[in-house]
């Protein structure tokens, strides 16, 4: 194979498409935490994340693709999911539901330690939930791009890639993104506000 596709996740996923059950194991480890949460974040349902989820990650393996041009790995996987929710978006409609609570327990990865001090864990608890409610009032463009920053942990020449969008338009959708929740989230006020 020729091109660009050698990152190191490209190695596993060509080691998978040889045979190797294992190089799956490894690559959907790396990717699947950000890649639900990412989806969760976009799409402010928990189960039609899940279902999304499931759907991206069945493609990948169905699929004989691979990315086109100097896309990574991460970024066409992102890509997929990305597609797959606007697919279901253009056929059933977005969802303007509450965000179900994400459950990492599921996944192998407890959200925080209950632990013997159940007071910082109600604490952060609360703040998992005004960071939610701080993600819900960005604008949808906006919160794309923090959800591919933040749990994509995406470049910003990746995410400019994968929304087909100009670079200097992330940069500002983020920096407006980021501006907004700073000032949400500074003012615990402001959160209850946007909950009322």
């Amino acid at each position: 194979m020729n091109g660009p596709f050698t990152d190191d996740d490209a190695v596993l996923l060509r080691r998978y498409r040889s045979g190797d059950a294992e190089a799956f194991g490894e690559l959907y480890a790396r990717h699947r935490l950000g890649l639900y949460r990412f989806l969760c974040g976009l799409s402010g349902d928990g189960a039609l994340a899940e279902e999304i989820f499931q759907e991206t990650w069945l493609n990948l393996i169905r699929s004989a693709s691979e990315p086109l041009g100097q896309a990574s790995f991460k970024t066409w996987l992102y890509q997929i999911a990305r597609n797959r929710l606007i697919d279901h978006w253009r056929k059933h409609g977005p969802l303007q539901g509450l965000q179900e609570r994400f459950d990492e327990a599921v996944h192998g990865d407890a959200l925080f330690d209950w632990g013997p001090d159940p007071e910082q864990a109600l604490s952060l608890s609360r703040d998992q939930q005004r960071l939610r409610e701080a993600l819900d009032e960005l604008p949808g463009d906006q919160r794309e791009v923090f959800l591919l920053r933040a749990h994509g942990d995406m470049e910003l020449s990746e995410i400019a890639e994968l929304t087909r969008t100009p670079a200097e338009t992330v940069k500002s959708r983020l920096r407006y993104a980021l501006q907004k929740l700073r000032r949400l989230l500074a003012d615990p006020a402001a959160s209850e506000e946007v909950s009322a």
